[in-house]
């Protein structure tokens, strides 16, 4: 269940182009994508690694693959705007050679916690 909350709350802030959220169901949107929920999952741990090795900077990249499913990509910093970052995601959807650029923006909190924000 907590798996499908995380899903909900990053999927539509990942799809949305500039930070501009989409309203389509998760199902769709995953569809969409070429990722399964296992994917996304990898993607967020990424993410998450890459944030956790100390303060972040530009040009700062973690590859993932799921192994499951020959989805692969990397995440990697493409900006940092004072306690948020801008990451870039090229996905390569079941290794299809069919990448996806995606951006989303996390941001710190005074806990030094991470979230997705718009």
């Amino acid at each position: 269940m907590k798996r499908w909350l995380v899903f909900a709350l990053v999927v539509p802030l990942m799809l949305g182009s500039g930070g501009v959220a989409t309203g389509k169901p998760l199902s769709r949107i995953i569809a969409e994508m070429g990722l399964s929920p296992a994917d996304f999952e990898v993607v967020n741990v990424a993410a998450n690694t890459l944030l956790a090795q100390g303060a972040p900077s530009v040009g700062q990249e973690r590859k993932w693959t799921n192994p499951d499913t020959g989805s692969e990509g990397t995440v990697r910093v493409q900006a940092v705007e004072g306690n948020c970052v801008i990451l870039q995601h090229v996905i390569d959807p079941e290794g299809k050679g069919q990448t996806r650029d995606i951006r989303t923006r996390r941001c710190r909190d005074a806990d030094g916690n991470w979230f997705m924000a718009p």
